[in-house]
């Protein structure tokens, strides 16, 4: 285990520049080896690929950008919770992801996620494009079953093909339920909007149970209706939480493959996932689709979805408080 904090704690501190030192998620100890993570309560895992986009590339760099932007540990002023205090998390470093090759990338994402399910702990993974999930949820399966879905994003994702091609970031939701290894009456998709998909993959989510809401849901409602509705939906059972940035607003997160206007704030984002990782038995998250635009915090995409995953994490620890789970 490495410590990217150590030359400073040498000198009597407990914290280093953001622009300093060994580059992890809010400068955590840092680790290759799964047996390092005996004991650990969450693991950040980097999945940096973007070879099944259907527009515009660059998410590949999304992990790396995520990582610059994150803040050091401290406490909510909301939730009044530090949740690295309560939580032991790692970053688990990235999966040997290998360009042009997406078959043996989902493999290798896998491998890892299951490295640390397998070790007990919660994988938060930063994305790369949105076929990772597909990855993500079958190593998650693999200790609980067919898993739950919250699923915030501006597309279905649920094409039984995008061009012709059956893997690719518009179709990992399909192949998810339609192999079993989630359960579509308790999947819940969140900030629809735009032109795609049309009626029959419509149609085929209605046939399986999946709850939609659309933007003009959340607008017409209010993000508090609809996230008590999710949360009822989904039940007290192994869930997995899934986050396109771009079910916001360009305006909050322009660095993206597949931009929509009339999107989610950050703020209505932001409280939702701490809200659902409070009330869901959380087995697993990921962010994605992040297409880096600036350097460190001053990239707003992989600020917000930095935040996305901070908030996450400060959910799981206020759960973790209230009842020990």
């Amino acid at each position: 285990m490495i410590d990217p904090l150590e030359r400073w704690r040498e000198i009597g501190l407990d914290d280093k520049p953001d622009y300093a030192g060994l580059l992890t998620y809010s400068a955590l100890p840092f680790t290759h080896d799964p047996a390092d993570l005996e004991g650990v309560d969450v693991a950040i895992v980097g999945a940096p690929m973007d070879d099944l986009t259907s527009d515009r590339p660059g998410t590949r760099f999304g992990p790396r950008a995520i990582r610059a932007a994150s803040c050091p540990p401290g406490r909510h002023l909301e939730a009044k919770v530090d949740a690295m205090e309560t939580l032991r998390v790692v970053d688990f470093g990235d999966a040997a992801v290998l360009p042009s090759d997406p078959i043996r990338s989902h493999a290798a994402i896998e491998r890892t996620v299951g490295q640390v399910v397998t070790a007990g702990a919660i994988p938060i993974i930063l994305g790369g494009d949105h076929s990772i999930t597909e990855p993500n949820v079958k190593a998650v399966r693999s200790a609980h079953g067919a898993v739950a879905l919250v699923h915030f994003d501006t597309h279905t994702d649920t094409g039984e093909e995008v061009f012709g091609v059956e893997i690719s970031h518009g179709t990992p939701m399909y192949r998810l339920v339609r192999d079993g290894h989630v359960d579509g009456s308790r999947y819940v998709q969140l900030g629809l909007r735009g032109y795609w998909p049309g009626e029959k993959e419509f149609a085929w989510q209605a046939k399986h149970g999946i709850t939609s809401f659309f933007m003009h849901d959340i607008r017409d409602q209010g993000i508090r209706a609809v996230i008590e509705q999710t949360i009822a939906i989904v039940g007290d059972v192994p869930a997995f939480l899934t986050v396109d940035v771009d079910v916001l607003d360009p305006a909050f997160a322009p660095g993206t493959g597949t931009p929509e206007p009339g999107g989610m704030t950050s703020a209505d984002l932001l409280w939702a996932c701490r809200t659902l990782a409070t009330g869901l038995h959380l087995v697993g998250m990921d962010v994605v689709e992040i297409l880096p635009t600036g350097v460190a915090s001053a990239d707003i995409t992989a600020l917000v979805a930095e935040r996305v995953v901070r908030e996450t994490l400060t959910g799981i620890a206020v759960r973790r408080l209230r009842t020990g789970q």
